[in-house]
């Protein structure tokens, strides 16, 4: 009790001393553990109130065939940061057998969905990596309101949030059009298009096909989707 007094004592007047500061702010954190306040809610506001740099979290949605691919990948390449989509960091853990990746395989091998839990689980391990120090995208998720709240209260834990949420918007007519030339690098997901961003290894005039359709960067063959067609892109369009 001595301690404590002397310490209210001697801090209350050097605390109201800065508040009358130009430009300095004195910020008080709730300190007090419990239940539903965990040390990592804590620290959260403390690099709030600091205001520490924060990692560029971006969202980035589109259509099917809108470009997310391509433009996604020059945001990547010009930001240094990854370009993530749900599905690939949920293969990624599966097959590095992490804790959240046994229970997703558990969970797919039951013929069950992954839930918003586990798929928030998978994303809060990935974008740990050193590769996401400035940052991320993340391809076409949150998918529901609800993934959005779970993914905002698990940045919220880091006192981060999302920046920018970029939607690439098309007209559905276009997309008939362009769906019909996407073909993709399957290994890396670099997306081509037969007229408007053909591999150098098309001429433009020839029948595309997995022979003259190749990566400009490994020059493996490139491939269509099964559901890159007309009849399935109403679906889809309608879906997303």
């Amino acid at each position: 009790p001595k301690r404590l007094a002397a310490y209210h004592a001697e801090t209350v007047p050097i605390l109201a001393h800065y508040k009358g500061h130009a430009g300095c702010e004195v910020v008080q954190v709730d300190s007090n553990l419990s239940e539903s306040r965990k040390t990592e809610d804590i620290w959260a506001d403390c690099a709030k109130a600091i205001g520490l740099v924060q990692r560029q979290v971006i969202l980035m949605f589109g259509p099917p065939a809108s470009g997310k691919g391509t433009h996604g990948g020059r945001i990547s390449k010009v930001l240094n940061i990854p370009q993530l989509s749900t599905g690939d960091m949920l293969r990624e853990a599966v097959d590095s057998g992490t804790e959240i990746g046994k229970k997703a395989k558990a969970v797919m091998d039951a013929g069950q969905l992954v839930s918003d839990k586990i798929v928030i689980g998978i994303i809060k391990e990935r974008v740990k990596a050193a590769d996401c120090s400035k940052g991320f995208i993340l391809d076409g998720f949150p998918r529901t309101v609800a993934q959005a709240s779970a993914l905002d209260d698990m940045l919220a834990a880091t006192a981060e949030e999302v920046k920018t949420v970029l939607e690439l918007s098309v007209p559905d007519e276009a997309l008939i059009e362009r769906i019909g030339g996407r073909w993709i690098h399957k290994q890396s997901g670099r997306s081509y298009h037969t007229k408007y961003n053909p591999p150098k290894s098309y001429d433009g005039k020839s029948e595309p096909t997995s022979t003259n359709m190749r990566d400009d960067e490994t020059g493996e063959a490139l491939v269509q989707r099964p559901d890159d067609n007309k009849s399935a892109l109403p679906k889809r369009l309608a879906a997303y």
